[in-house]
C-alpha cells in the first residue's frame, strides 16, 4: 500500500509548450488576445439574453448556459497558460491540479451535452412548431439542464478519484501548460491502466453518443423542412439551425482530433499537440459568441443597438 499523504503532498510543476520556450512571449499575444475575446463576447452574449424578455426561450436559455460553460472551459486553464508564457514555469499544488483537470474536462463533456440539448429544441421547434411551448416549458427546460450537468459531473468526476488515488514519487514536471488527466496520471509510479482506459473510452463514448442523437435530429429536421411547401420557409427554417451546425463542427471536429491523437497519434510531435491542446480550450468559446451574433438575427439586432444605440435611432 501507497502512504498518499505523503506522495500527494508536493506541488507540480507546468514548463509550458516544450522546445518553443522561446517564442512563450509571441505565442502569448495571441492567446490572451482570443482570450479577452471570449470573455467579452460571451459577457455581452449572457446581459443581452437576460435583459432581453424577447430572448427569454429555451434556445436562448441553452445558448446562455453555452456561454458560461465556454468562459468557465477557457478561464479554467488561459490565465494559467499565460502565466507560464510570461513568466517561466509555474508551481500548481496537487488540488490545484486537481481542480483544474475536473472543469477542463466537466466543461468539454457539458458543452457536448449542451450542443444535444440544443439540437433537441431545433428539433421540436422546426418539426412540432404548434406544440414548441408546450413540450419545452421552463420546468422541462430546468430538468433537461439539471440532468446534462449531472451527467456530466457523474462521467468526469470518477477521473478526479483515479488521479487522486495515484502515488508521485518521481517527477512532478508537466510538459504541459494546464493539468489534463492523462499527463498526470503518466507521472505517478503505479499502474494506470484503469486511467487510461476510463479517461479515453467514458468520455468518448459519451461524446460518440451525443454526436450520433444530433445526427438523428438534423435527419428528422432536413425531412420535416423539405416536406414545407415554400422555399422561403425551408430557407428560414434552415436558416435557424445553421449558427448551431457552425458551432457543432467547430466543437466535435478538433475534440475528435485531440482525443484521438492523444490516444493513438504517437507519431504526433508533442509541440504540436500542446499547442493545438491550447487552441482547443480558446478559439470555440471566442468563436461561438460571434457565430451566433452573426448568423443569429435576433442576436445581431441586439447587439447592433446595444453597440451603436445613436446609429439605429
Amino acid at each position: 500500500m501507497y502512504n498518499l499523504s505523503s506522495y500527494n503532498t508536493g506541488d507540480f510543476t507546468l514548463l509550458g509548450i516544450p522546445g518553443l520556450e522561446q517564442y512563450h512571449v509571441w505565442i502569448s499575444i495571441p492567446f490572451c488576445f482570443i482570450y479577452l475575446v471570449a470573455i467579452v463576447g460571451n459577457s455581452i452574449l449572457l446581459y443581452l439574453i437576460a435583459v432581453e424578455r424577447s430572448l427569454h426561450a429555451p434556445m436562448f436559455f441553452f445558448l446562455s448556459m453555452l456561454a458560461i460553460t465556454d468562459v468557465i472551459l477557457s478561464t479554467t486553464c488561459v490565465p494559467k497558460s499565460l502565466t507560464v508564457f510570461w513568466l517561466g514555469p509555474q508551481k500548481i499544488s496537487f488540488p490545484g491540479c486537481l481542480t483544474q483537470l475536473f472543469f477542463l474536462h466537466y466543461s468539454f463533456v457539458l458543452d457536448s451535452a449542451i450542443l444535444l440539448a440544443m439540437a433537441f429544441d431545433r428539433y421540436v421547434a422546426i418539426c412540432f412548431p404548434l406544440r414548441y411551448t408546450a413540450i419545452l416549458t421552463s420546468r422541462t427546460t430546468l430538468k433537461i439542464v439539471v440532468g446534462i450537468s449531472f451527467r456530466s459531473f457523474c462521467i468526469f468526476a470518477p477521473c478526479v478519484f483515479l488521479v487522486n488515488r495515484l502515488p508521485f514519487c518521481g517527477t512532478r514536471i508537466i510538459p504541459h501548460t494546464y493539468c489534463e488527466h492523462i499527463g498526470v496520471a503518466r507521472l505517478a509510479c503505479a499502474d494506470i491502466s484503469i486511467n487510461i482506459w476510463y479517461g479515453f473510452c467514458v468520455p468518448i463514448m459519451t461524446v460518440i453518443s451525443d454526436v450520433i442523437l444530433i445526427a438523428v435530429s438534423y435527419t428528422l429536421i432536413l425531412c420535416a423542412v423539405f416536406r414545407l411547401p415554400s422555399r422561403d420557409a425551408r430557407q428560414k427554417a434552415l436558416g435557424t439551425c445553421g449558427s448551431h451546425v457552425c458551432v457543432i463542427l467547430m466543437f466535435y471536429i478538433p475534440a475528435f482530433f485531440s482525443i484521438l491523437a492523444h490516444r493513438f497519434g504517437h507519431n504526433v510531435p508533442r509541440t504540436f499537440h500542446i499547442l493545438f491542446a491550447n487552441l482547443y480550450v480558446v478559439m470555440p468559446p471566442a468563436l461561438n459568441p460571434i457565430v451566433y451574433g452573426v448568423k443569429t438575427k435576433s442576436i445581431w439586432d441586439k447587439v447592433v443597438l446595444l453597440l451603436f444605440p445613436r446609429g439605429t435611432q
